[in-house]
């Protein structure tokens, strides 16, 4: 596939995608905001409310949105392969039946608002910088080589943790509507909640915000954790919505040169080797134009009638 054909593949990819997640918000929210998802449920009808632990939220988030994306695949002409093995990337491999060299990864990313920096999010991170990332022909740690895909895209949501004095984490609830048909006895040794209907269950996150954007411009020229080899993103929520990362005016091409020389390609600062971490570095290096460096709107304490992500 030539690189004509695989930017028009990419571009009618990302308008349908973007138009799929615009109906998504309906689909897991209730009309007040609150996820439709209250916990699991046992044959004795009792519901285990589940924890706000990111972890937890993020994999039933997959599980709750898995047949809406399986309909859009199906609806649009593409196959899903799903990630052989836990931690390989990505989440999604979108093959296009009609053509199987036309493939696409997406990778679910879910993040919190920040409550302690308006217009913020916690952050995520976009996948590895590593092997796979560096090799583009290398299968480890990745459905399909780097290089296969056509398009890298996020699909993203955003959300709000319900305030703790809304939620007891982990109860154990009985509810008076579903009491209709008889389910056995159970023994009941621990407390149980009674509500009346399923609604009367706080949900742990609320405001759901969906977004499709290509990984490259959510990047941010630093590591998303400390001790692994992840791509960081920006944090701005204005930012993410916009594709306006750091690399945004730059390009792909630099964003993928930038990461495969993060922490190896070493420059004389001062009079010093020094690992290259940033991108006015790599820019210094390379003697690119630092002017289409898009700045980060970092996390700041703001007051409630300041703009956020000033």
């Amino acid at each position: 596939m030539n690189k004509k054909d695989r930017l028009a593949e990419k571009e009618a990819f990302s308008t349908v995608l973007t138009g799929f997640v615009k109906g998504l918000g309906g689909y897991v929210s209730a009309e007040d905001g609150q996820w439709t998802v209250k916990g699991f449920i046992d044959i004795f009808k009792n519901i285990y409310t589940i924890s706000s632990d990111t972890k937890i939220v993020s994999k039933i988030l997959e599980i709750h949105l898995f047949p809406q994306i399986l309909q859009f695949a199906q609806d649009n002409g593409y196959s899903i392969v799903l990630a052989e093995h836990q931690n390989w990337y990505p989440d999604l491999s979108l093959v296009k039946q009609s053509n199987q060299a036309v493939k696409f990864a997406v990778d679910l990313k879910t993040t919190y608002r920040d409550p302690d920096f308006p217009g913020h999010i916690n952050g995520f991170t976009l996948g590895s910088h590593g092997a796979y990332f560096k090799d583009r022909t290398s299968s480890k740690n990745i459905q399909f080589p780097y290089a296969n895909y056509a398009g890298h895209f996020c699909l993203g949501i955003i959300y709000t943790r319900t305030a703790a004095k809304d939620f007891n984490e982990i109860e154990v609830v009985r509810v008076k509507e579903m009491e209709d048909v008889k389910t056995g006895e159970h023994p009941q040794r621990y407390r149980v909640t009674s509500v009346d209907n399923l609604r009367s269950i706080a949900s742990v996150v609320r405001d759901f915000q969906f977004f499709v954007c290509e990984k490259w411009r959510l990047a941010s020229d630093r590591q998303g954790s400390g001790n692994t080899a992840n791509i960081g993103s920006i944090t701005c929520i204005d930012d993410i919505l916009a594709g306006n990362g750091v690399f945004a005016k730059l390009g792909e091409e630099w964003f993928d040169e930038y990461w495969m020389n993060y922490g190896v390609t070493t420059r004389i600062k001062k009079g010093k080797a020094t690992l290259i971490r940033s991108i006015e570095d790599f820019l210094d290096f390379k003697r690119g134009d630092k002017s289409k460096i898009v700045p980060m709107n970092t996390k700041k304490k703001t007051r409630k009638d300041r703009e956020p992500c000033e």
